[in-house]
């Protein structure tokens, strides 16, 4: 399936003075009153809001620019370096996506790429067909074919472990990709049933990238050799960090509206002055009071908002030498006050003041059970206990054992104020049960790469942008890691039996009642690892010019980069 998240650092931010410290005071939480009008709030949200005008009634012609967090290497979504928001971006007006999902979650085939799909259940044996559209082809000139579609099910099935996949999700559960009556006609037959496979093949590369594991590695480094979409690459700038993309006249399907789509990378702290100089036409505004204001100011801009399956936490490495200790990382958990990061981070951004207490479901999403526990409420007292049963014991400030004092370094990206913030009032927190937090200020374009990748980390915080299909996802982050150098995007590297049987259980099932029942028990278990310390669904918020169309926040639907565009 398209990867089932990714993961993004940069959240636009300026500081905002600390309010608390140490775990805040009861006047800092929110009171029961406060989230029951958190959860209305949450309620009205849209689904999406984008400025919609119909293709006929869009402008012809025109540049939209926009702004990337980070300027990687790799361009192959798919592969493990290349599995974040940037990327997708990019690639979204080239590569082929052949599902479209709209605002409410609901995906159909994508006509200018499949023309039909069909899923049936035989004796029990899922077999999934799609018909090829018969005039879509990659800019080389060659057809696309089922040989397409078979050689990425080769390569992300997890079978061959050089390729350096991201996810094996609903591939690994595939038994063969076979051609049809014809070469534009897939049969893909599963060997366990697979519930959503219309989020398979998205997006889908040429054979050519997936053939070899030299090819899916290192061919998309730097460059995007082929493409297959309404815009075509024009230049990729590495001095300004630049891409340009110019309408492809060789796209089949209707013209898209825009000439040019320029993505450039701009520091998280510069994004809101880049959009109110005009340099770009659209920010997003995930969590930001003062760059909110800043841009409600701006002449002719538009806000627009709506509910993602997106959400912010951090990221605890298990496979740390400090951390490895489940009750350790437990005490960790206990010792941060996550309503006050919360609160922190939210305050004035007119969206929903509530923590997340689900690693599965968003706050607004059917399916969403606080599943959190003793785990998910601040308890700095619990937290000591737990420290002093693992043999840390308070010596000054600080905790030691065997000589050793615990130090954490929480990596935050440099350019990233509230990345910044949050490892502060972590740090206050977790003073305050004998635990040191060393802050540790790392490049942008470095902080997935050579640190959450790396395994260089003992805190990390950043966001997962989600997709329809949380099930699906589950392994791609939580499924214990088959080697050192095959962990997915499970950064923190752990995991454990029960976990996996339902993972693969929930990512199996059928019926959809069973599915949300097994995904909650599953979530359950996440948190007894933590694995992961969620704060808040993240706010899909986007300014941009008034008369841009057909962009903005899309929450959980696609983009059509045919119609977006300019009102006449």
């Amino acid at each position: 399936m398209k990867v089932g998240y990714k993961a993004v650092a940069g959240t636009a931010l300026l500081a905002m003075a600390l309010t608390a410290c140490a775990g805040g005071n009861a006047k800092e939480q929110p009171a029961a009153e406060s989230s029951q009008a958190a959860q209305e709030q949450a309620a009205t949200l849209p689904g999406s809001t984008i400025n919609p005008v119909p293709y006929d009634q869009v402008a012809d012609g025109g540049t939209v620019k926009l702004a990337l967090s980070q300027f990687q290497a790799q361009w192959n979504y798919n592969q493990v370096n290349g599995t974040n928001d940037s990327t997708d971006q990019v690639i979204e007006p080239l590569l082929p996506a052949i599902g479209i999902t709209n605002d409410k979650a609901e995906v159909v085939n994508n006509p200018d790429y499949v023309t039909e799909w069909k899923m049936e259940l035989t004796d029990g044996v899922e077999v999934v067909t799609y018909k090829i559209n018969d005039k879509a082809k990659w800019s080389d000139g060659t057809p696309i074919t089922y040989k397409d579609f078979q050689a990425q099910w080769k390569a992300l099935n997890g079978k061959d472990k050089k390729y350096q996949v991201s996810s094996t999700d609903g591939y690994d559960r595939i038994k063969s990709v076979e051609k049809g009556a014809t070469d534009q006609d897939v049969v893909v037959t599963f060997d366990k049933n697979y519930p959503d496979w219309k989020g398979l093949f998205l997006p889908l590369y040429p054979a050519s990238t997936n053939e070899t594991p030299e090819a899916f590695n290192k061919d998309w480094l730097n460059k995007l050799p082929v493409t297959a979409g309404p815009f075509k690459i024009d230049k990729i700038d590495q001095t300004s960090k630049t891409i340009t993309e110019v309408r492809d006249d060789n796209w089949w399907g209707n013209k898209a509206k825009l000439d040019t789509v320029v993505f450039r990378m701009i520091d998280a702290s510069a994004t809101m002055n880049a959009f109110a100089n005009g340099e770009i036409d659209a920010v997003s505004i995930p969590a930001n009071a003062a760059d909110l204001k800043r841009a409600k100011e701006v002449p002719d801009a538009d806000i627009r908002k709506a509910a993602a399956p997106n959400w912010r936490h951090i990221t605890v490495n298990g496979s740390a030498p400090l951390l490895k200790d489940k009750s350790v990382r437990q005490a960790i958990a206990l010792g941060i006050n996550r309503e006050v990061i919360t609160q922190s981070d939210l305050k004035d951004m007119d969206w929903p003041i509530q923590t997340l207490n689900n690693h599965v479901y968003m706050n607004t999403q059917a399916g969403y059970v606080d599943n959190s526990g003793e785990l998910g409420t601040y308890n700095p007292e619990k937290a000591k206990q737990l420290l002093d049963a693992a043999g840390w014991k308070m010596d000054g400030e600080y905790r030691k054992k065997d000589g050793k004092e615990f130090a954490l370094r929480f990596v935050v990206p440099a350019a990233n104020p509230t990345a910044k913030q949050e490892g502060e009032l972590t740090q206050a927190m977790l003073k305050e049960i004998g635990v040191k937090i060393n802050i540790e200020p790392v490049p942008e374009d470095k902080f997935f790469d050579d640190y959450a990748i790396a395994g260089n980390f003992d805190l990390q915080p950043f966001s997962w942008l989600g997709t329809p299909f949380p099930l699906g996802a589950l392994p791609q982050i939580y499924k214990s890691p088959t080697s050192p150098d095959n962990f997915g995007s499970n950064f923190p590297r752990i995991g454990s039996p029960e976990l996996d049987k339902l993972i693969e259980q929930a990512g199996g099932e059928m019926d959809p009642a069973k599915a949300v029942e097994l995904g909650n028990q599953a979530d359950k278990l996440i948190w007894d690892e933590v694995h992961t310390i969620p704060l808040y669904q993240r706010p899909d918020i986007f300014a941009t010019k008034k008369t841009l169309a057909n962009y903005g926040a899309f929450g959980y639907s696609d983009k059509n980069w045919t119609a977006v565009g300019y009102t006449k």
